[in-house]
């Protein structure tokens, strides 16, 4: 069995880790980071302690109605997407551990676009 880093559990709930394939399992809160763990296989688990989160990342729709997923990027390790039951009260639980600075919204499709085009021919070109 897989020894928790948490002492103190806040938020349990049922997830999806987008980490190469989908995995179904449940994510855990607690006072020293955040754990995913697979509901198949107990081997199978992500662990971020809070002192290696460098920025959350929760995909808004609707004004705020709607939270489809939400991603931890490390300082280290990348970034690690996730979707839960109740993405909102995950991400008040996080919001507990981790600096509200360091909670962004990812942006829009229009903003991508806005973007890509801005760098596309706002560019000088030099001959």
């Amino acid at each position: 069995m897989v020894q928790s880093i948490n002492t103190k559990v806040d938020f349990v709930t049922d997830a999806t880790s987008y980490i190469g394939l989908t995995d179904y399992g449940k994510i855990m809160i607690g006072d020293k980071g955040f754990e995913f763990y697979n509901d198949r296989n107990a081997q199978k688990y992500i662990r971020i302690p809070w002192a290696d989160v460098d920025y959350v990342v929760a995909s808004v729709m609707f004004k705020g109605k709607w939270i489809p997923r939400y991603a931890i990027r490390t300082k280290k390790n990348g970034t690690y997407t996730f979707s839960s039951k109740h993405p909102k009260n995950a991400l008040r639980a996080i919001r507990k551990y981790v600096n509200p600075e360091q909670m962004v919204r990812s942006l829009t499709f229009f903003q991508v676009v806005k973007r890509g085009l801005k760098a596309l021919f706002g560019r000088k070109r030099s001959n």
